[in-house]
Protein backbone atom coordinates (compact mmCIF):
# COMPACT_ATOMS: atom_id res chain seq x y z
CA UNK A 1 0.00 0.00 0.00
CA UNK A 2 1.20 3.31 -0.95
CA UNK A 3 -0.45 5.76 1.84
CA UNK A 4 -0.78 6.05 5.55
CA UNK A 5 -3.98 7.00 6.19
CA UNK A 6 -3.44 8.53 9.53
CA UNK A 7 -6.83 9.33 11.42
CA UNK A 8 -6.93 9.22 15.12
CA UNK A 9 -9.30 7.87 17.47
CA UNK A 10 -10.16 8.80 20.85
CA UNK A 11 -12.25 6.30 22.40
CA UNK A 12 -13.93 6.13 25.93
CA UNK A 13 -15.08 3.03 27.59
CA UNK A 14 -17.93 3.86 29.83
CA UNK A 15 -16.74 2.36 33.54
CA UNK A 16 -19.59 0.01 33.62
CA UNK A 17 -19.27 -3.74 34.61
CA UNK A 18 -22.38 -5.44 33.29
CA UNK A 19 -22.36 -9.18 33.45
CA UNK A 20 -23.54 -11.62 30.16
CA UNK A 21 -27.29 -11.24 30.42
CA UNK A 22 -27.50 -8.56 33.21
CA UNK A 23 -29.39 -5.94 30.62
CA UNK A 24 -32.10 -8.37 30.16
CA UNK A 25 -35.48 -6.96 31.48
CA UNK A 26 -37.38 -9.34 33.62
CA UNK A 27 -41.11 -9.36 35.15
CA UNK A 28 -41.78 -10.49 37.80
CA UNK A 29 -44.10 -13.03 36.07
CA UNK A 30 -41.00 -14.38 34.67
CA UNK A 31 -39.98 -16.06 38.20
CA UNK A 32 -42.84 -18.16 38.25
CA UNK A 33 -40.89 -21.15 35.83
CA UNK A 34 -40.01 -23.45 38.27
CA UNK A 35 -36.58 -23.95 39.20
CA UNK A 36 -36.26 -27.28 37.74
CA UNK A 37 -37.17 -25.70 34.26
CA UNK A 38 -34.66 -22.86 34.88
CA UNK A 39 -31.52 -25.06 35.50
CA UNK A 40 -32.75 -27.30 32.88
CA UNK A 41 -32.56 -24.13 30.27
CA UNK A 42 -29.37 -23.07 32.08
CA UNK A 43 -27.57 -26.35 31.17
CA UNK A 44 -29.08 -26.28 27.70
CA UNK A 45 -27.50 -22.84 27.18
CA UNK A 46 -24.53 -23.50 28.77
CA UNK A 47 -24.29 -26.70 26.35
CA UNK A 48 -24.43 -24.34 23.40
CA UNK A 49 -22.65 -21.75 24.50
CA UNK A 50 -19.28 -24.54 25.02
CA UNK A 51 -20.00 -26.45 21.85
CA UNK A 52 -19.85 -22.71 19.84
CA UNK A 53 -16.66 -21.99 21.92
CA UNK A 54 -15.04 -25.39 21.56
CA UNK A 55 -15.50 -25.48 17.17
CA UNK A 56 -16.08 -22.04 16.31
CA UNK A 57 -16.39 -20.34 13.29
CA UNK A 58 -14.18 -22.81 10.48
CA UNK A 59 -12.36 -20.77 8.04
CA UNK A 60 -10.62 -23.03 6.14
CA UNK A 61 -12.49 -23.08 2.75
CA UNK A 62 -12.77 -19.56 2.69
CA UNK A 63 -9.07 -19.61 2.74
CA UNK A 64 -8.49 -22.39 0.94
CA UNK A 65 -10.21 -20.70 -2.39
CA UNK A 66 -8.95 -17.28 -1.70
CA UNK A 67 -5.37 -17.76 -0.82
CA UNK A 68 -5.37 -19.06 -4.68
CA UNK A 69 -6.52 -15.84 -6.50
CA UNK A 70 -4.57 -13.33 -4.33
CA UNK A 71 -1.86 -12.41 -5.71
CA UNK A 72 1.73 -10.24 -4.69
CA UNK A 73 2.01 -7.11 -6.48
CA UNK A 74 5.62 -5.46 -6.60
CA UNK A 75 6.26 -1.90 -8.55
CA UNK A 76 8.72 -0.01 -9.53
CA UNK A 77 9.05 4.00 -9.84
CA UNK A 78 11.77 6.04 -11.05
CA UNK A 79 10.65 8.85 -8.96
CA UNK A 80 7.52 10.03 -6.68
CA UNK A 81 4.29 11.32 -7.74
CA UNK A 82 4.45 14.82 -7.11
CA UNK A 83 0.31 13.85 -5.79
CA UNK A 84 2.43 12.68 -2.68
CA UNK A 85 5.49 15.07 -2.49
CA UNK A 86 4.82 17.05 0.88
CA UNK A 87 6.27 20.60 2.42
CA UNK A 88 9.25 18.20 3.45
CA UNK A 89 10.30 16.55 0.99
CA UNK A 90 9.25 13.14 2.26
CA UNK A 91 6.33 10.96 1.28
CA UNK A 92 4.48 10.42 4.56
CA UNK A 93 2.49 7.71 2.88
CA UNK A 94 5.49 5.35 2.19
CA UNK A 95 5.65 2.87 5.06
CA UNK A 96 2.11 1.99 4.73
CA UNK A 97 2.52 1.58 0.78
CA UNK A 98 5.76 -0.38 1.28
CA UNK A 99 7.64 1.42 -0.45
CA UNK A 100 11.16 2.37 0.35
CA UNK A 101 12.63 5.89 0.49
CA UNK A 102 16.18 6.27 -1.29
CA UNK A 103 18.50 9.38 -0.58
CA UNK A 104 21.38 10.54 -2.31
CA UNK A 105 22.18 8.21 -5.22
CA UNK A 106 18.71 8.54 -7.51
CA UNK A 107 17.70 4.79 -7.40
CA UNK A 108 14.35 3.02 -8.36
CA UNK A 109 11.18 3.64 -5.64
CA UNK A 110 10.03 0.14 -5.15
CA UNK A 111 6.21 -0.86 -3.16
CA UNK A 112 4.40 -3.42 -2.67
CA UNK A 113 0.66 -5.19 -2.30
CA UNK A 114 -1.97 -7.43 -3.09
CA UNK A 115 -4.46 -7.82 -6.16
CA UNK A 116 -7.47 -10.32 -6.77
CA UNK A 117 -7.68 -12.26 -10.01
CA UNK A 118 -11.19 -12.33 -11.20
CA UNK A 119 -10.95 -14.39 -14.01
CA UNK A 120 -9.20 -17.23 -15.29
CA UNK A 121 -7.79 -15.31 -18.37
CA UNK A 122 -5.56 -12.67 -16.26
CA UNK A 123 -7.87 -9.96 -15.28
CA UNK A 124 -6.43 -8.82 -11.43
CA UNK A 125 -8.20 -5.88 -9.48
CA UNK A 126 -6.22 -3.72 -7.22
CA UNK A 127 -5.68 -0.46 -5.53
CA UNK A 128 -5.14 2.32 -7.75
CA UNK A 129 -2.67 3.72 -5.15
CA UNK A 130 -0.97 0.26 -5.48
CA UNK A 131 -0.16 0.88 -9.10
CA UNK A 132 -0.19 4.30 -10.10
CA UNK A 133 2.20 6.00 -11.91
CA UNK A 134 4.23 2.35 -11.93
CA UNK A 135 6.67 1.79 -14.38
CA UNK A 136 7.09 -1.76 -13.85
CA UNK A 137 4.42 -4.34 -12.44
CA UNK A 138 5.61 -7.85 -11.38
CA UNK A 139 2.79 -9.92 -10.37
CA UNK A 140 3.86 -13.24 -8.35
CA UNK A 141 0.85 -15.82 -7.81
CA UNK A 142 0.52 -18.58 -4.93
CA UNK A 143 2.30 -21.12 -6.86
CA UNK A 144 5.28 -18.66 -6.97
CA UNK A 145 5.05 -18.08 -10.59
CA UNK A 146 5.91 -14.56 -11.62
CA UNK A 147 4.35 -12.63 -14.50
CA UNK A 148 4.79 -8.98 -15.63
CA UNK A 149 1.37 -6.82 -15.32
CA UNK A 150 0.12 -4.24 -17.68
CA UNK A 151 -2.50 -1.42 -16.43
CA UNK A 152 -5.82 -1.86 -18.60
CA UNK A 153 -7.99 1.26 -16.52
CA UNK A 154 -7.39 3.17 -13.40
CA UNK A 155 -9.29 5.16 -11.43
CA UNK A 156 -8.19 7.63 -8.74
CA UNK A 157 -11.81 8.48 -7.46
CA UNK A 158 -13.17 4.81 -6.64
CA UNK A 159 -9.10 3.80 -5.90
CA UNK A 160 -9.48 0.76 -8.27
CA UNK A 161 -7.13 -0.20 -11.38
CA UNK A 162 -7.47 -3.13 -13.77
CA UNK A 163 -4.22 -4.92 -14.48
CA UNK A 164 -3.70 -7.84 -16.51
CA UNK A 165 -1.23 -10.88 -16.93
CA UNK A 166 -0.79 -13.16 -20.05
CA UNK A 167 -1.76 -16.34 -18.15
CA UNK A 168 -4.72 -18.54 -18.77
CA UNK A 169 -6.83 -20.96 -16.00
CA UNK A 170 -6.19 -19.21 -13.45
CA UNK A 171 -7.95 -19.34 -10.29
CA UNK A 172 -10.02 -16.83 -9.76
CA UNK A 173 -12.69 -15.39 -7.47
CA UNK A 174 -16.35 -15.34 -7.06
CA UNK A 175 -18.36 -12.12 -6.40
CA UNK A 176 -20.49 -11.42 -3.48
CA UNK A 177 -23.38 -9.17 -2.51
CA UNK A 178 -21.64 -6.09 -0.50
CA UNK A 179 -25.15 -5.25 -0.20
CA UNK A 180 -26.14 -8.28 2.04
CA UNK A 181 -23.02 -8.30 4.23
CA UNK A 182 -24.21 -7.71 7.78
CA UNK A 183 -22.63 -6.01 10.68
CA UNK A 184 -21.49 -8.66 13.08
CA UNK A 185 -20.43 -11.29 10.58
CA UNK A 186 -17.48 -13.18 10.07
CA UNK A 187 -14.99 -12.24 7.39
CA UNK A 188 -11.54 -12.83 6.04
CA UNK A 189 -9.05 -10.50 4.86
CA UNK A 190 -6.15 -12.74 2.38
CA UNK A 191 -2.98 -10.11 1.47
CA UNK A 192 0.64 -10.03 1.49
CA UNK A 193 1.25 -7.61 5.23
CA UNK A 194 5.38 -6.69 4.64
CA UNK A 195 5.46 -9.01 1.60
CA UNK A 196 4.59 -11.98 3.91
CA UNK A 197 2.90 -13.64 1.17
CA UNK A 198 -0.57 -15.25 1.18
CA UNK A 199 -1.48 -14.29 5.07
CA UNK A 200 -4.74 -14.42 6.32
CA UNK A 201 -6.33 -12.89 9.29
CA UNK A 202 -9.75 -13.08 10.23
CA UNK A 203 -12.48 -10.72 12.01
CA UNK A 204 -15.94 -8.98 11.84
CA UNK A 205 -17.71 -6.56 9.78
CA UNK A 206 -17.51 -3.38 12.13
CA UNK A 207 -19.39 -1.24 10.41
CA UNK A 208 -21.24 -0.24 6.93
CA UNK A 209 -20.88 2.70 4.38
CA UNK A 210 -18.40 4.33 6.84
CA UNK A 211 -17.43 7.85 5.37
CA UNK A 212 -13.48 8.05 6.20
CA UNK A 213 -12.45 10.93 3.14
CA UNK A 214 -9.26 9.57 2.81
CA UNK A 215 -8.50 8.78 -0.56
CA UNK A 216 -8.16 12.19 -1.55
CA UNK A 217 -10.43 15.17 -2.03
CA UNK A 218 -13.72 14.61 -3.39
CA UNK A 219 -13.62 10.80 -4.02
CA UNK A 220 -16.82 9.69 -5.13
CA UNK A 221 -16.24 6.13 -2.33
CA UNK A 222 -17.83 7.31 0.65
CA UNK A 223 -19.07 4.25 1.95
CA UNK A 224 -16.31 1.68 2.83
CA UNK A 225 -16.44 -1.98 4.60
CA UNK A 226 -15.10 -1.36 7.83
CA UNK A 227 -13.46 -4.39 9.54
CA UNK A 228 -11.78 -5.51 12.15
CA UNK A 229 -9.31 -7.85 10.27
CA UNK A 230 -6.32 -7.00 10.66
CA UNK A 231 -4.36 -5.46 7.73
CA UNK A 232 -1.11 -3.55 6.94
CA UNK A 233 1.54 -2.13 4.56
CA UNK A 234 1.08 -4.65 1.55
CA UNK A 235 -2.42 -5.54 2.14
CA UNK A 236 -3.76 -3.00 0.01
CA UNK A 237 -6.03 -4.25 -3.14
CA UNK A 238 -5.94 -7.79 -1.36
CA UNK A 239 -9.20 -9.88 -0.92
CA UNK A 240 -12.41 -9.06 1.70
CA UNK A 241 -14.37 -12.24 1.51
CA UNK A 242 -17.25 -13.80 3.93
CA UNK A 243 -17.52 -17.24 5.03
CA UNK A 244 -18.03 -18.72 1.74
CA UNK A 245 -14.56 -17.53 0.60
CA UNK A 246 -16.76 -14.97 -2.10
CA UNK A 247 -15.28 -11.39 -2.58
CA UNK A 248 -17.33 -8.78 -0.91
CA UNK A 249 -14.72 -6.44 -0.84
CA UNK A 250 -11.25 -4.74 -1.60
CA UNK A 251 -8.90 -3.76 0.96
CA UNK A 252 -8.02 -0.03 0.89
CA UNK A 253 -7.07 1.57 3.80
CA UNK A 254 -6.27 1.38 7.75
CA UNK A 255 -7.16 3.93 10.16
CA UNK A 256 -3.92 4.11 12.33
CA UNK A 257 -1.98 6.64 14.21
CA UNK A 258 1.35 4.38 14.13
CA UNK A 259 1.82 3.60 10.84
CA UNK A 260 0.27 -0.32 11.42
CA UNK A 261 -2.72 -1.74 12.40
CA UNK A 262 -4.85 -0.47 15.04
CA UNK A 263 -7.93 -2.09 15.14
CA UNK A 264 -9.45 -0.46 11.80
CA UNK A 265 -9.68 -1.36 8.21
CA UNK A 266 -12.02 -0.32 5.58
CA UNK A 267 -12.98 -2.07 2.24
CA UNK A 268 -14.59 -0.33 -1.00
CA UNK A 269 -17.85 -2.69 -1.37
CA UNK A 270 -17.65 -5.15 -4.17
CA UNK A 271 -20.68 -3.93 -6.10
CA UNK A 272 -18.85 -0.94 -6.84
CA UNK A 273 -15.76 -2.88 -7.49
CA UNK A 274 -18.17 -5.35 -9.89
CA UNK A 275 -19.58 -2.27 -11.88
CA UNK A 276 -15.82 0.14 -11.75
CA UNK A 277 -14.21 -3.34 -13.46
CA UNK A 278 -17.17 -3.65 -16.53
CA UNK A 279 -16.97 0.01 -17.15
CA UNK A 280 -12.98 -0.09 -17.56
CA UNK A 281 -13.93 -2.61 -19.81
CA UNK A 282 -16.25 -1.51 -22.27
CA UNK A 283 -15.75 2.09 -21.73
CA UNK A 284 -12.26 2.99 -20.58
CA UNK A 285 -14.04 5.68 -17.63
CA UNK A 286 -15.95 4.72 -14.92
CA UNK A 287 -19.64 5.53 -15.83
CA UNK A 288 -20.49 7.47 -12.12
CA UNK A 289 -24.29 8.49 -11.48
CA UNK A 290 -25.80 11.76 -9.52
CA UNK A 291 -28.87 12.47 -8.73
CA UNK A 292 -27.91 16.24 -8.50
CA UNK A 293 -28.76 17.39 -5.14
CA UNK A 294 -26.79 18.28 -1.95
CA UNK A 295 -27.46 15.72 0.93
CA UNK A 296 -27.19 16.73 4.96
CA UNK A 297 -27.27 14.57 7.20
CA UNK A 298 -30.15 14.44 10.11
CA UNK A 299 -29.45 14.34 13.62
CA UNK A 300 -31.08 15.73 16.80
CA UNK A 301 -29.83 19.27 16.36
CA UNK A 302 -30.25 19.45 12.59
CA UNK A 303 -34.22 17.88 13.24
CA UNK A 304 -35.14 20.59 15.40
CA UNK A 305 -33.57 23.39 13.03
CA UNK A 306 -35.49 22.30 10.46
CA UNK A 307 -38.52 21.87 12.15
CA UNK A 308 -38.37 17.63 11.65
CA UNK A 309 -40.88 15.19 12.80
CA UNK A 310 -38.32 12.20 12.69
CA UNK A 311 -34.88 11.70 12.81
CA UNK A 312 -34.33 9.35 9.59
CA UNK A 313 -33.54 9.91 6.22
CA UNK A 314 -31.45 12.58 4.73
CA UNK A 315 -31.97 16.08 4.04
CA UNK A 316 -32.08 17.37 0.32
CA UNK A 317 -30.57 20.69 1.30
CA UNK A 318 -30.16 21.98 -2.35
CA UNK A 319 -30.45 20.69 -6.13
CA UNK A 320 -29.11 21.99 -9.31
CA UNK A 321 -30.95 23.53 -11.85
CA UNK A 322 -32.49 20.61 -14.58
CA UNK A 323 -31.07 18.11 -12.72
CA UNK A 324 -31.93 14.22 -11.98
CA UNK A 325 -33.66 15.26 -8.58
CA UNK A 326 -35.49 18.47 -9.89
CA UNK A 327 -36.45 16.69 -12.92
CA UNK A 328 -38.07 13.98 -10.87
CA UNK A 329 -40.19 16.56 -8.46
CA UNK A 330 -37.90 16.27 -5.74
CA UNK A 331 -37.47 19.64 -3.64
CA UNK A 332 -35.45 21.49 -1.34
CA UNK A 333 -36.20 20.48 2.03
CA UNK A 334 -37.48 16.92 1.22
CA UNK A 335 -36.30 14.22 3.22
CA UNK A 336 -35.24 10.62 1.16
CA UNK A 337 -36.08 7.87 3.58
CA UNK A 338 -35.37 4.97 0.76
CA UNK A 339 -33.65 4.29 -2.77
CA UNK A 340 -35.34 1.38 -4.59
CA UNK A 341 -36.95 0.86 -1.34
CA UNK A 342 -33.91 0.10 0.50
CA UNK A 343 -33.64 2.48 4.07
CA UNK A 344 -31.15 5.54 3.88
CA UNK A 345 -29.75 7.31 6.56
CA UNK A 346 -26.98 8.84 5.86
CA UNK A 347 -25.09 10.36 2.99
CA UNK A 348 -22.72 7.68 2.68
CA UNK A 349 -25.74 4.87 2.65
CA UNK A 350 -27.47 7.17 -0.60
CA UNK A 351 -23.72 7.64 -2.14
CA UNK A 352 -23.23 4.37 -1.57
CA UNK A 353 -26.47 3.08 -3.83
CA UNK A 354 -25.90 5.17 -5.95
CA UNK A 355 -22.35 4.59 -6.69
CA UNK A 356 -23.55 1.10 -8.07
CA UNK A 357 -25.51 2.67 -10.88
CA UNK A 358 -25.21 4.19 -14.00
CA UNK A 359 -26.36 7.24 -16.17
CA UNK A 360 -29.51 7.11 -17.21
CA UNK A 361 -30.40 3.86 -14.83
CA UNK A 362 -33.88 4.72 -13.20
CA UNK A 363 -34.22 4.74 -9.33
CA UNK A 364 -37.19 5.28 -7.07
CA UNK A 365 -36.81 7.36 -4.53
CA UNK A 366 -39.23 7.85 -1.74
CA UNK A 367 -39.26 11.41 0.45
CA UNK A 368 -40.93 12.58 3.09
CA UNK A 369 -42.88 16.19 2.54
CA UNK A 370 -44.48 18.18 5.35
CA UNK A 371 -45.29 14.59 7.04
CA UNK A 372 -46.50 12.91 3.67
CA UNK A 373 -44.68 10.16 1.87
CA UNK A 374 -43.70 10.65 -2.06
CA UNK A 375 -42.38 8.18 -4.17
CA UNK A 376 -40.01 10.01 -7.34
CA UNK A 377 -39.04 8.11 -10.43
CA UNK A 378 -35.18 9.26 -11.29
CA UNK A 379 -33.15 8.97 -13.90
CA UNK A 380 -29.44 9.43 -12.93
CA UNK A 381 -27.21 11.43 -15.02
CA UNK A 382 -23.68 11.83 -15.31
CA UNK A 383 -20.85 14.83 -14.44
CA UNK A 384 -22.16 16.50 -16.96
CA UNK A 385 -25.78 16.86 -16.70
CA UNK A 386 -27.23 13.94 -19.18
CA UNK A 387 -27.29 10.45 -19.53
CA UNK A 388 -24.70 9.63 -22.68
CA UNK A 389 -22.30 7.51 -22.08
CA UNK A 390 -18.81 9.44 -21.04
CA UNK A 391 -15.87 7.76 -22.93
CA UNK A 392 -12.37 8.05 -21.83
CA UNK A 393 -11.22 9.99 -25.15
CA UNK A 394 -13.96 12.23 -24.92
CA UNK A 395 -12.93 13.47 -21.39
CA UNK A 396 -8.90 13.62 -21.27
CA UNK A 397 -8.94 17.25 -20.46
CA UNK A 398 -11.49 16.59 -17.59
CA UNK A 399 -9.58 14.09 -16.29
CA UNK A 400 -6.50 15.89 -16.07
CA UNK A 401 -8.12 18.57 -14.23
CA UNK A 402 -9.46 15.89 -11.86
CA UNK A 403 -12.61 17.32 -11.07
CA UNK A 404 -16.71 17.52 -11.67
CA UNK A 405 -18.57 20.66 -12.47
CA UNK A 406 -21.94 21.42 -12.81
CA UNK A 407 -23.38 25.62 -14.27
CA UNK A 408 -23.46 28.25 -11.61
CA UNK A 409 -26.97 28.11 -10.51
CA UNK A 410 -28.65 31.59 -11.32
CA UNK A 411 -29.32 32.41 -7.86
CA UNK A 412 -25.65 32.17 -7.35
CA UNK A 413 -24.47 34.12 -9.91
CA UNK A 414 -27.05 37.10 -8.53
CA UNK A 415 -26.27 36.66 -5.13
CA UNK A 416 -21.87 36.78 -6.08
CA UNK A 417 -22.26 39.23 -9.01
CA UNK A 418 -21.41 37.21 -12.28
CA UNK A 419 -22.73 36.64 -15.33
CA UNK A 420 -21.73 33.19 -15.86
CA UNK A 421 -19.99 30.41 -14.43
CA UNK A 422 -18.78 26.78 -13.74
CA UNK A 423 -19.07 25.28 -10.23
CA UNK A 424 -16.60 22.80 -9.08
CA UNK A 425 -18.56 20.34 -7.20
CA UNK A 426 -16.38 17.42 -6.56
CA UNK A 427 -12.65 17.84 -6.85
CA UNK A 428 -9.80 14.23 -6.52
CA UNK A 429 -6.05 14.91 -7.34
CA UNK A 430 -5.27 16.35 -10.61
CA UNK A 431 -4.02 19.92 -11.81
CA UNK A 432 -6.86 22.24 -10.39
CA UNK A 433 -6.18 19.98 -6.81
CA UNK A 434 -2.76 20.97 -7.25
CA UNK A 435 -2.72 24.29 -7.99
CA UNK A 436 -4.82 25.00 -4.62
CA UNK A 437 -8.18 25.22 -5.89
CA UNK A 438 -11.26 23.91 -3.82
CA UNK A 439 -14.46 22.26 -3.95
CA UNK A 440 -17.34 25.15 -4.09
CA UNK A 441 -14.90 27.25 -6.53
CA UNK A 442 -16.85 28.70 -9.49
CA UNK A 443 -14.95 29.00 -12.80
CA UNK A 444 -15.30 32.43 -14.72
CA UNK A 445 -12.56 32.85 -16.95
CA UNK A 446 -10.13 30.86 -18.57
CA UNK A 447 -7.25 32.63 -20.09
CA UNK A 448 -9.74 35.11 -20.35
CA UNK A 449 -12.53 33.70 -21.99
CA UNK A 450 -15.97 33.31 -20.45
CA UNK A 451 -16.61 30.06 -19.16
CA UNK A 452 -20.47 29.13 -19.30
CA UNK A 453 -20.53 25.22 -19.20
CA UNK A 454 -18.14 22.18 -19.38
CA UNK A 455 -18.31 22.45 -23.20
CA UNK A 456 -16.44 25.83 -23.15
CA UNK A 457 -13.83 24.86 -20.67
CA UNK A 458 -12.98 21.45 -23.00
CA UNK A 459 -13.12 23.36 -26.38
CA UNK A 460 -10.63 26.47 -24.35
CA UNK A 461 -8.29 23.40 -23.17
CA UNK A 462 -8.86 21.13 -25.95
CA UNK A 463 -5.62 21.81 -28.04
CA UNK A 464 -3.59 23.98 -24.59
CA UNK A 465 -0.50 23.94 -23.80
CA UNK A 466 1.72 25.95 -21.57
CA UNK A 467 0.67 27.87 -18.92
CA UNK A 468 -3.36 28.73 -17.90
CA UNK A 469 -4.53 31.47 -15.91
CA UNK A 470 -7.86 30.68 -13.96
CA UNK A 471 -10.19 33.61 -12.72
CA UNK A 472 -13.09 32.72 -10.23
CA UNK A 473 -15.02 32.98 -7.11
CA UNK A 474 -16.08 31.06 -4.16
CA UNK A 475 -19.42 30.56 -2.42
CA UNK A 476 -18.51 33.56 0.30
CA UNK A 477 -17.40 36.17 -2.11
CA UNK A 478 -13.91 35.78 -2.31
CA UNK A 479 -12.38 36.40 -5.50
CA UNK A 480 -9.08 34.31 -6.62
CA UNK A 481 -6.96 33.30 -9.59
CA UNK A 482 -5.08 30.52 -10.01
CA UNK A 483 -2.12 29.20 -12.63
CA UNK A 484 -0.70 25.91 -13.91
CA UNK A 485 0.54 24.29 -16.66
CA UNK A 486 -0.53 22.06 -18.89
Amino acid sequence: MKKIISIFFIVSFLGCSIPLNACKHTSKDQFKNSNSQQVSESASNSKNISNTLNTGPDFTVAAEITVHSVVHIRTEYKQKSSVYDDFFGSDPFDDFFGRKQYYGTPQPIRASGSGVIISKDGYIVTNNHVVQDAEKIEVTLNDKRTFDAQIINTDPGTDLALIKIDADNLPFIIYGNSNDVKVGEWVLAVGNPFNLTSTVTAGIVSAKTRDINVLGGGTSIKSFIQTDAAINPGNSGGALVNIKGELIGINAAIATNTGSYTGYSFAIPVNIVKKAVNDMLNYGEIQKAFIDASIANIDSKFAKEKELDKIKGVYVSSLVENGAAEQSGIKQGDVITKIDNVEVNSPSELLGIIGEHSPKDKVFITVERQGQEKIFSVILKNKYGNTEIVKKEENDVISVLGATFESASKDEMRRLGIRQGLKITKIDEGKLWQAGIRKGFIITYIDKNPIHTIDDLKNILKYKKGGILIEGVYSNGVRAYYGFGI
